[in-house]
């Protein structure tokens, strides 16, 4: 079994800065992407961060320029460094992993429980 947890979400000012970590555990062999998607309310989820095994970054051109994804490999954690948030940033953010569970398994993909970031002053 997998879960992925994330942390860091909160309250924050238009123009602050968050920090989002998601920390993979279980059963893992190998973790392929780790990303970051959004849902606002009334809104679609959006991918908006996805950082591949290989080191490609994608960003949406929402936050494209304003946040940075990274991963720590060694402790299966993904992170989403948010700055100059806007009001438009509030959301549920959830954490997405596609992960191998066993040598030569099919990588399936996994989410979060999802952290409430809220930008308001």
């Amino acid at each position: 079994q997998v879960q992925l947890v994330e942390s860091g979400g909160g309250l924050v000012q238009p123009g602050g800065s968050l920090r989002l970590s998601c920390a993979a555990s279980g059963s893992i062999f190998s973790i392929a992407d780790m990303g970051w998607s959004r849902q606002a309310p009334g809104k679609q989820r959006e991918l908006i961060a996805l950082l591949t095994s290989g080191g490609r970054v994608n960003y949406s051109d929402s936050v494209k320029g304003r946040f940075t994804i990274s991963r720590d490999n060694a402790k299966n954690t993904v992170y989403l460094e948010m700055n100059f948030l806007k009001p438009e940033d509030t959301a549920v953010y959830y954490c997405t992993a596609r992960i191998a569970t066993v040598v030569g398994g099919t990588v399936n993909p996994y989410w979060g429980q999802g952290t409430q970031v809220t930008v308001s002053s």
